[in-house]
């Protein structure tokens, strides 16, 4: 996410923190390539002018100051300023005190709308905010299934069933019924996929502004898919225009995207992104915090996103069994360097999991091989051994290891590279355990 743009800035702002003294031409000069880069992203011209103007602004009067490195206050100053163009301050989900609260979800065909009604109510359900789907879409052929599907896959239950009445083209009256239903069944938050187009026309706003009118929801929250750059923001200034949004969800920012969309959104719109999409699975929904997101694209890294990844991801008792193997005499094991590498996978890619880390910024972990791949390659010569191999990987002698090699599908090679890997992991426990 956002990888060139953080390469960029990283690289300029780390020439300005390695001087101790700086001028006003430094400054300018420094600006001058951000502004260019942010044009690069994909940022709005307005935003961009808005954002270098106000870190001039303050450049100047910081280069006064002489208690603090001239070049780590501007490297500060671009930090905030980033941030407050991403919104400020996180905004979540704004909560109904009485009755169900009604989240309309809105947004064009092709930007994960339905996906990201599922990922959201998954989040929800952890929060215990007790939510149920509306399948709302008529037009797209299959689409009320794909949500069925995907609120199975969730235990969250999807609305309308399956051949209730009501006629199918009245939209509003369909969402209507199944708000009644979702309140019977004690549910406390109301998600509504809404039908999307190829493009923003008159009769999707009088749709969508007769289904706002009838059920009155809390929230109005755009889907918007974020390797579109700018085609994103004017989507989202139509449907602001249209139908009054109270938010926004940033999708597909797992991939290339610049970053122009998230810099321009809330800049042009004034409203918020509340979440973005990093990935395809269900899971793969994070609350949007500016400040640390700005953290992300300097380099800076993301501890707390890291720290919430892992509480959620990681099985508290596995860890701990863990952790007394390796400070135990023996050390740990094959099957515990297993439970390990699955504990990691389960926190998601791992160029995403580095990228939280303080100090690793793009251009470095470009040179790191993150190929996903090898941790299932991994996987499968470790669950190739048999259980006695693994506790005692020295039993390991060239018939055993070609035995592995056929049963994983690897070469004799990886195997042994992996012995070696884990012997080393195995001298560092124990190095640690000695400090």
């Amino acid at each position: 996410m956002f990888t060139a743009l953080s390469e960029q800035l990283t690289g300029v702002l780390s020439r300005l923190r390695g001087r101790g003294v700086l001028s006003e031409s430094d400054v300018t000069d420094a600006l001058r390539e951000i502004r260019r880069h942010l044009l690069e992203a994909d940022v709005s011209f307005e935003v961009t002018r808005g954002f270098v103007e106000r870190v001039r602004e303050r450049a100047v009067g910081a280069l006064q100051v002489k208690s603090v490195s001239p070049g780590q206050q501007v490297v500060k100053l671009v930090h905030d300023e980033i941030a407050t163009l991403l919104g400020g301050t996180r905004a979540g989900i704004e909560f109904a005190s009485v009755g169900p609260t009604v989240v309309l979800l809105v947004g064009l065909q092709g930007s994960g709308k339905t996906t990201t009604a599922a990922k959201l109510a998954r989040r929800l359900k952890l929060e215990q905010k007790a939510p149920a789907l509306v399948a709302a879409d008529i037009y797209r052929p299959a689409a009320a299934e794909q949500l069925r599907q995907l609120g199975k896959q969730i235990d969250v239950p999807v609305l309308p069933e399956p051949g209730a009445g009501s006629r199918d083209s009245d939209v509003p009256a369909l969402v209507k019924r199944s708000l009644r239903e979702a309140e019977s069944a004690r549910a406390r938050t109301v998600i509504v996929d809404t039908a999307g187009r190829l493009q923003i026309d008159a009769e999707m706003m009088d749709e969508l502004k007769a289904l706002k009118a009838a059920v009155s929801p809390k929230e109005v929250l755009l889907v918007a898919d974020g390797m579109t750059g700018q085609d994103a923001v004017k989507i989202a200034r139509g449907f602001h225009d249209g139908v009054g949004l109270t938010g926004v969800i940033l999708t597909k920012l797992d991939g290339d995207a610049r970053g122009g969309a998230a810099l321009s959104i809330h800049g042009v719109t004034g409203v918020p992104i509340k979440y973005i999409g990093v990935g395809e699975k269900t899971e793969a929904l994070e609350p949007f915090d500016p400040g640390r997101m700005a953290g992300r694209i300097l380099g800076q890294g993301d501890v707390v996103a890291l720290v919430e990844k892992a509480t959620a991801t990681i099985d508290a008792d596995a860890a701990k069994r863990l952790e007394q193997k390796v400070k135990s005499k023996k050390g740990m094991d094959l099957q515990d360097f297993l439970v390990a590498l699955k504990q990691m996978q389960n926190m998601g890619p791992l160029k995403q999991v580095l990228g939280l880390l303080p100090g690793l910024n793009a251009k470095a972990l470009q040179g790191v091989s993150m190929d996903d791949k090898r941790l299932k390659h991994v996987e499968a010569i470790v669950l190739s051994m048999t259980p006695a191999e693994r506790a005692d990987p020295g039993l390991l002698n060239g018939n055993r290891k070609l035995r592995i090699a056929k049963g994983s599908g690897r070469t004799v090679q990886e195997v042994n590279r992996l012995l070696e890997q884990f012997q080393q992991m195995r001298k560092m426990g124990k190095f640690l355990k000695r400090m």
